[in-house]
């Protein structure tokens, strides 16, 4: 999957999501650190990026409707230190169906990951809730 990390994020982050063969890039890293959200955006959807973000200005799902983009992961922890963050994302990324969150809008908490998915035909929303467990057990 190719992937956007926000400026909110660890760039640690960006080393294991790799590591689990994803192609990922950084707001930083392409100077976008401090511009606005939109504008951050717009890059992610040229680059056709999934965008993985803790910034709630991207939490309103009738702006960022299923389908009309290439990917948003909206992450709301608790507690949102660098180590919480690391190891929720690359769990999420490690037990989750990642080849189907292509256009979704997904939050993950410390206890679950909500996806929704783009509308297919004559459904008008689609949405699954998964515990989330972590790695070797729990």
């Amino acid at each position: 999957m190719k992937i956007k990390l926000d400026e909110n994020l660890p760039t640690t982050l960006a080393d294991g999501l790799s590591q689990l063969g994803h192609d990922v890039d950084t707001v930083s890293q392409e100077r976008l650190t401090g511009r606005d959200d939109s504008v951050v955006w717009q890059a992610a959807q040229k680059a056709e990026r999934f965008l993985i973000t803790q910034d709630l200005d991207f939490s309103d799902i009738r702006s960022f409707q299923p389908g009309t983009h290439h990917g948003l992961l909206l992450v709301r922890l608790h507690e949102p230190g660098r180590r919480a963050l690391r190891q929720h994302i690359l769990n999420a990324f490690q037990t989750g169906h990642t080849d189907e969150w292509q256009g979704c809008f997904i939050v993950l908490t410390e206890h679950k990951l909500r996806i929704r998915r783009p509308p297919v035909s004559g459904v008008r929303e689609r949405t699954a809730a998964y515990r989330v467990r972590r790695k070797g057990g729990g």
